[in-house]
């Protein structure tokens, strides 16, 4: 199918950009004749040791002690990245030490305020004199219940420096969320704050602090954090307010030199079908990747402004903080996108001249289906990208930003997740943009669509697999001491790929379309469906808010069971019924008409919005659901009992 051509960088965009400029680095210092972003990623992928040593080369990572091989091995979980260096995640981080603006903060109904580099750096002195003190030491895990805060990027910078671990969920966590992740890690110390603010309201926190308290008993200092006022007092013998626990007379931050892949991240898979499992990152893959993703194809510099939309509980935070490495002003929002309206992060662009949004398809299509317009009342002169994840961008939502945010954009959805804490494919400022495709595969990422015999395809769906290292890989699960959980993760078929759990189309542009998640496919009559085609054809129809859509076993096939969540209260009528089948048969495939459709007044999403068709499956399969703390809105599984 031919894809609309939406967008095609400038001549001046791609003569300014950061990859043009590595590319010209590349070819000055390696004497290479690279002349595009489509030989550059070959290069990147068949030469991988060249391609990561001229990266850290080009961004200027500050170590210590320089390396001794770039790569040994051939094997993804194996694969030994950087042999002997030494380096520092946070003295990266906190390269730059001057005046210009590092964050930007704002809550709902607080102005904003900025922090410096020199501030920052100040701060995070304090913060980690004070974590010394305290008694943490290199591999304690610190974890933080906690807003989206500059306490939160401060909290982690002072912890990586010493050489601990850092490991955050925000507050709209249930208790049993929480501890479902923290207990498994046990942290040394807790930071955590007293409530949070969203839609205008207050939540108090505090009962939910207590509960940590008494279920792990090997915290040694809660550090609690007054987000919001008016909330009763907790009282424990461990527990110290913040402006009391940092040592104010600190200014000078030693940083613990360490080797590529010290322990810097727990993350948590999201835990619908079952407890998290803890997923630890490397300082040093982290680095890089990031540095890679923000500076080469997200095109940040410094002095530049970016922003995603993001909770402390969703790796986007993790990625977005790594910023700082550039130089580059965070705008951290905490808070509603909707409060007051959806207009909120677009005023915001418009008032911080904001130059990277970060967004997910759930706002676009909200923005949409209430007809913002906000090309049309802010002035987005500073906005260049616009990138999207959590969920495929359908092509209407491509279409609706070019139509009422900005023509000249980049539009980067992009997709990767928790597991690698970056991208296997996301956007490139050198490449035009085609509605509904990602842009490319990211360089050094060996990406392919596998049929069902193994082997790479183009123009066909199949699964996403990644066939060569990359630095970011996991360095391993906590509490996996024979490495199974991990293996069972990504290796269950072949310990020479990882399969990450999506289906692809990678054409021959190098683009690629996601069909959705592989275990979440439907194999209806033998054809396997992948649900981002039906939801995609369905954001068509304005009578529909949202949908979710799930296989029912029935013998020997599988029953396609479509739920909407209808706009404007409107009800679910033999009419509609008709369209939405005949909308799904003429622009999809007979295949893809569902055998039943129900209405539903919710539609159950994780806290990062991704929604959860597993936990639907298992439901009208009368499975029990073990882990509904890990949902941003757990009581709408409860209607869906009604389809067993």
């Amino acid at each position: 199918m031919a894809r609309k051509l939406l967008w095609t960088p400038s001549y001046e965009r791609i003569k300014n950009s950061n990859i043009q400029k590595y590319i010209e680095f590349l070819n000055v210092n390696y004497q290479l004749s690279l002349a595009n972003a489509q030989e550059l990623y070959q290069l990147s992928i068949n030469d991988s040791a060249l391609f990561w040593k001229s990266l850290w080369e080009f961004t200027k990572v500050k170590s210590s002690q320089q390396y001794s091989s770039v790569l040994t091995g051939d094997k993804i979980r194996d694969a030994v990245w950087f042999q002997n260096a030494r380096l520092n995640f946070a003295e990266n981080l906190l390269r730059f030490n001057n005046d210009n603006t590092a964050i930007i903060f704002k809550t709902e109904n607080i102005e904003p305020i900025s922090i410096s580099y020199k501030e920052l750096h100040q701060k995070v002195a304090a913060l980690a004199s004070a974590l010394k003190k305290a008694g943490l030491k290199e591999n304690d895990r610190v974890a933080a219940f906690i807003t989206n805060s500059p306490e939160a990027i401060i909290g982690m910078l002072a912890t990586s420096s010493i050489g601990a671990i850092w490991s955050s969920c925000s507050p709209d966590f249930g208790a049993q969320g929480v501890l479902d992740r923290f207990e498994q890690i046990k942290p040394k110390v807790l930071f955590a704050v007293n409530g949070y603010s969203y839609n205008g309201k207050k939540y108090p926190s505090n009962k939910i602090i207590s509960k940590i308290i008494e279920s792990i008993p090997e915290i040694e200092k809660i550090v609690l954090i007054e987000a919001i006022e008016e909330t009763e007092d907790i009282t424990h013998t461990k527990l110290i307010k913040y402006d009391d626990f940092i040592d104010s007379s600190a200014s000078k931050i030693e940083f613990a030199q360490l080797p590529f892949d010290h322990p810097l991240y727990i993350m948590y898979s999201s835990g619908t079908t079952g407890k998290p499992k803890c997923i630890v990152h490397g300082a040093g893959g982290t680095l890089l990747q990031h540095l890679k993703e923000l500076v080469l194809h997200t095109n940040l510099k410094e002095k530049d402004v970016i922003t995603y939309f993001t909770t402390c509980g969703w790796m986007m935070w993790n990625w977005l903080v790594s910023s700082l490495a550039v130089g580059a002003t965070i705008y951290l929002y905490d808070g509603s996108p909707s409060y007051p309206n959806l207009s909120t992060l677009f005023k915001a662009i418009e008032t911080h001249k904001i130059n990277i949004f970060g967004t997910s398809p759930k706002f676009l299509s909200a923005c949409e289906a209430r007809r913002v317009k906000p090309r049309e009342k802010f002035n987005l002169e500073s906005l260049q990208t616009i990138l999207s994840t959590g969920a495929p961008l359908s092509e209407q939502n491509f279409e609706y930003v070019y139509r009422e945010i900005k023509e000249d954009i980049q539009l980067a959805s992009i997709s990767g997740g928790t597991d690698i804490i970056s991208c296997f494919l996301l956007g490139n400022p050198l490449l035009p943009v085609y509605s509904g495709e990602l842009q490319c595969r990211g360089l050094g990422m060996r990406v392919e669509s596998y049929d069902e015999s193994n082997q790479p395809q183009i123009n066909k769906v199949g699964e996403l697999v990644c066939t060569a290292p990359f630095p970011s890989r996991p360095i391993y699960f906590w509490n996996d001491d024979n490495g199974q959980k991990y293996k069972n993760a990504y290796f269950e078929y072949s310990e020479s790929f990882w399969q990450h759990g999506d289906y692809i189309e990678i054409n021959e542009r190098g683009g690629a379309i996601i069909h959705g998640r592989s275990d979440a496919t439907l194999n209806s009559g033998g054809v396997r469906i992948g649900t981002a085609e039906i939801y995609s054809a369905l954001e068509t129809l304005p009578e529909i808010e949202d949908s979710i859509v799930v296989g029912r076993k029935v013998k020997n096939d599988t029953k396609i069971i479509l739920f909407v969540l209808l706009a404007n209260k409107l009800s679910l009528t033999v009419q509609l019924i008709a369209q939405i089948k005949s909308t799904l048969k003429e622009t999809r495939s007979p295949r893809h008409v569902p055998h039943e459709i129900h209405q539903v007044n919710d539609i159950p999403r994780t806290i990062s919005g991704k929604k959860v068709e597993l936990a639907v499956t298992k439901i009208i399969h009368g499975e029990k659901i073990s882990n509904k703390d890990a949902l941003a809105n757990p009581d709408s599984l409860k209607q869906y009992e009604a389809f067993i």
